[in-house]
């Protein structure tokens, strides 16, 4: 028989806020806590600085993007934490990790001065400078239904080719246009989920970040339904999609 609940919070673990929310997607972390609250369940968000902040109980965890400037100390900070994030991953917990911080969990950064910033290596592929930056509207197709958000980043991504997030309908993605091949958008493994779609991502995306939370609730065997506030919260997000869509060519959801 499927548990109706859990006997303590689930708990969404923010890393590094401080220096990973760059473009508010430190964000992620209480988009997933107030679904889980609307569903019907207890929630708390908990910032994680240092393994000193680590609590006892993770059940998904959000990692945001920073600026260049802090690469090598998020690095270092993260580096600390790599068992559990290994850990993490290993058992199914949700991990979304966007810009930056998905760069960093991968083998590493080329940057355009020549040297490389040996990553945590927990997901395929690693980052390569481009000419320009990327600084535009994106649109997604996913099985997670259309994902809309604003890519910000002066790096393409190679090597997630056999496990992307989804295919790119306008805007950039991993890779430049003009290559060759399909364009893609982010990497998912597991129930890791990577992404350049800056907003925050989940609240403009609610389906995906259902999905993350029925990957959560999984781990107890407990169903997850979005409340009725989640319903016509969504509307809005679907709404504010349609808007960019359709300034960009595209027809309405």
């Amino acid at each position: 028989m499927t548990a109706t609940s859990l006997d303590r919070p689930f708990t969404v673990v923010s890393l590094l806020p401080r220096l990973l929310d760059t473009n508010g997607d430190a964000g992620n972390a209480r988009v997933l806590a107030q679904r889980i609250r609307w569903s019907g369940h207890d929630a708390l968000v908990v910032d994680v600085h240092s393994r000193a902040d680590l609590p006892e109980h993770v059940d998904a965890v959000s990692v945001g993007s920073g600026t260049d400037a802090a690469l090598l100390p998020v690095r270092d900070a993260l580096r600390t934490l790599v068992e559990e994030l290994r850990i993490w991953s290993n058992s199914g917990v949700p991990i979304l990790a966007v810009g930056t911080g998905w760069e960093l969990l991968s083998w590493g950064i080329d940057r355009a001065d020549g040297t490389v910033l040996e990553g945590l290596g927990l997901v395929a592929g690693h980052a390569v400078p481009r000419a320009t930056r990327v600084t535009d509207d994106i649109i997604v197709a996913s099985k997670y239904g259309r994902l809309i958000g604003f890519e910000n980043h002066a790096r393409d991504y190679v090597g997630a080719e056999a496990s992307p997030l989804g295919r790119v309908i306008y805007g950039t993605g991993n890779s430049d246009p003009r290559a060759n091949g399909p364009q893609i958008e982010g990497l998912t493994m597991g129930e890791v989920f990577c992404t350049h779609l800056h907003g925050p991502v989940l609240a403009r995306n609610p389906a995906l970040a259902d999905h993350l939370l029925q990957a959560a609730f999984d781990r107890f065997g407990l169903r997850y339904s979005r409340g009725a506030t989640s319903e016509s919260v969504d509307e809005i997000a679907r709404a504010a999609r349609n808007q960019v869509a359709v300034r960009l060519g595209q027809s309405p959801e």
